[in-house]
């Protein structure tokens, strides 16, 4: 670090600025030879998941016993996904709503899915599956053309269209499956935890899921509504100018 201070000085401002216009573009190439690995392996990943979804469900002619098939493969992609949240430090995207929407497929996967083995077997479980399938799939197509600088139309329209339906019926999904786990947890108090113990603190995960259903409410219009103004402004080209306070 020292050296290269010091030729930069001997070279003048000039030199300096130069070489530092020359690691930030290094840096920025770094960056998006990560980001467009990144985003071809959760594209591909999705998309064998989808293929096994497809391909159970024609073998055995039933969802039941497909959550319990492609669980190791959903669990690792969806858990991977947790970098986004570092991504946002290189794509300058919203850490709030990537943590959000993050956080809440994890919580939806580890402790609900993965932890009330009794509701895999749930309709809603495999509707938000197909949900989560389809919209990874387009998400992750997206941004990769979109770092190749070679983004097709459909994939942009279907990116900025599937969602309609899509994020209501995934939301659906998650909520009827943590309705569904709700008798489960109550009778057997996984996770939670009584008084008295040497914490002197008690926990209640029924509880807590009520609570977690419950901020759907306010969460959810939030992100949709977003998503309809980023849909309002890539496709129609629509310019909003934010007031000042």
């Amino acid at each position: 670090m020292a050296s290269s201070e010091e030729d930069g000085a001997g070279g003048g401002g000039g030199s300096l600025e130069e070489k530092e216009k020359g690691r930030k573009r290094r840096l920025g190439a770094l960056a998006t030879a990560w980001l467009i690995g990144y985003n071809i392996a959760m594209t591909a990943g999705w998309l064998v998941l989808a293929i096994a979804m497809a391909r159970f469900y024609m073998q055995k002619g039933t969802y039941k016993g497909l959550y319990k098939t492609i669980q190791k493969t959903l669990k690792f992609f969806q858990t991977f996904a947790v970098l986004e949240v570092v991504h946002c430090a290189v794509v300058h995207t919203s850490v709030l709503v990537t943590g959000v929407q993050v956080s809440s497929r994890i919580f939806m996967v580890w402790f609900i899915t993965h932890s009330i083995k009794q509701i895999q077997n749930e309709e809603s479980v495999i509707l938000f599956l197909v949900v989560w399938t389809v919209t990874e799939i387009t998400r992750y197509s997206f941004y990769t053309f979109s770092l190749l600088n070679h983004l097709p139309y459909f994939i942009k329209w279907a990116r900025y269209n599937f969602f309609i339906i899509l994020y209501p019926a995934g939301v659906a999904g998650e909520l009827l499956t943590i309705y569904a786990a709700l008798p489960y947890v109550k009778k057997t108090g996984i996770f939670s935890l009584r008084l008295p113990n040497k914490y002197n603190v008690s926990f209640d995960y029924y509880y807590f899921l009520i609570i977690v259903m419950a901020s759907y409410i306010p969460l959810f219009p939030q992100l949709y509504f977003h998503m309809l103004w980023q849909r309002r402004k890539v496709l129609h080209g629509e310019v909003i100018v934010e007031k000042d306070d």
